[in-house]
């Protein structure tokens, strides 16, 4: 049964994905779909209640708040996907060379992992942040800071395993060089578990993202994020609280998404999971019967 149809058959799945697919035709769709320009401000229009030319209502500075959420969700994915990209990346190459080659290679990487794990995630990224300032580069370089140890982490404890299996020991009699061994037999077993991991941390990183430009230590304005907007709309809460509702349903929305589509993914593919459901089934029907 191929992976795509075993994550259609949980109705959890279908939920995230439709969610998933439309925000991100959004994300891409935005200059056809948004009404106004994300950064046009009009004072003589600011907070302005929901009307046909501002269907959502306008901000503080009188910027169509419709039109700076589908902007926004241009700017949260494609940094989520860029953080996840390359902390995958990273942690591939670190996981693969302490499981394979072991020794004080594998001990030093390990202890430099310990270093970033003794960290809890939210204030390592703040202090990155804190340190190297607000901006796009620096919000990635944070986020990868704190998040690729634990990858790192799991790639190792994968090729450790994989690595004592019998056709890896096969290769190696045979004369496979190294990297392509690692390449070839190793990799592809590493992949379930990344891209498990990675479904499911994307809603972390997304509320990372927020966090951090709501701090001021993400994206700078007057660029459209759903974090940042929910910063402007603080001072503006009790008059006008759906400056702070909108951001904050769309962040809860694509967490939420990503979640389901994450746990869909990890029981199509760990096989663990598989098992357990059928030994649960069976137990069952031994009862029943």
């Amino acid at each position: 049964m191929s992976l795509l149809r075993q994550l259609l058959q949980h109705k959890i799945a279908w939920i995230g994905l439709s969610l998933i697919v439309v925000i991100l035709l959004m994300a891409l769709f935005a200059p056809v779909i948004a009404p106004h320009d994300p950064l046009q401000v009009d004072l003589m229009q600011k907070l302005q209640p929901a009307s046909f030319t501002y269907p959502l209502g306008t901000d503080h500075l009188g910027r169509c708040i419709l039109s700076r959420l589908i902007y926004g969700s241009r700017v949260s994915l494609s940094v989520a996907l860029m953080v996840v990209a390359l902390t995958t990346a990273i942690s591939l190459v670190v996981g693969m060379v302490s499981g394979y080659v072991g020794g004080k290679v594998d001990t030093l990487l390990m202890r430099i992992c310990d270093v970033f794990l003794a960290f809890p995630s939210l204030i390592l990224s703040l202090a990155v942040a804190g340190i190297l300032g607000g901006g796009l580069f620096n919000l990635v370089l944070a986020l990868v800071a704190s998040h690729w140890a634990w990858y790192a982490r799991i790639v190792r404890s994968r090729v450790l395993s994989v690595k004592e299996s019998d056709f890896v020991k096969a290769a190696i009699v045979s004369g496979t060089q190294r990297l392509p061994l690692m390449l070839r037999h190793i990799v592809p077993y590493t992949l379930a578990e990344l891209a498990i991991l990675a479904s499911l941390d994307l809603s972390h990183i997304i509320l990372h993202i927020a966090g951090l430009s709501f701090l001021g230590l993400g994206i700078q304005p007057p660029t459209a994020e759903w974090g940042a907007m929910l910063n402007d709309g603080r001072d503006f809460f009790r008059r006008v609280p759906s400056l702070m509702f909108y951001p904050g349903l769309m962040i809860f929305i694509v967490s939420l998404s990503f979640n389901f589509v994450g746990d869909a993914l990890r029981d199509a593919l760990d096989p663990r999971t598989e098992r357990r459901v059928q030994v649960e089934t069976l137990t069952s029907k031994l009862q029943n019967g």
